[in-house]
């Protein structure tokens, strides 16, 4: 499965195929997020050093909560499975 540093299952994601997304470990770096601008939760991992959110310490921290919530709690629980 690959998962984005927020969550999301990008191999189920339809952005991937109707924007062509790379996913983004290779788009956010270069400020193309799909989303449309620059990816906040892409960027504070990146300034951690981690992989994805859900090797912070403050996870799931605030921010990620608010943007994980219209996805049902898929994007946290795809994350505690990176987690270990």
């Amino acid at each position: 499965m690959n998962i984005s540093s927020c969550g999301i299952n990008c191999d189920a994601c339809n952005y991937k195929v109707e924007n062509k997304c790379e996913g983004c470990r290779i788009c956010a770096p270069k400020g193309e997020c799909v989303w449309g601008g620059r990816c906040e939760l892409y960027d504070c991992a990146a300034e951690k050093n981690l992989p994805h959110c859900g090797k912070c310490e403050d996870f799931p921290c605030t921010m990620l909560e608010e943007w994980a919530k219209e996805g049902d709690g898929e994007r946290i629980r795809n994350l505690k499975t990176l987690k270990n």
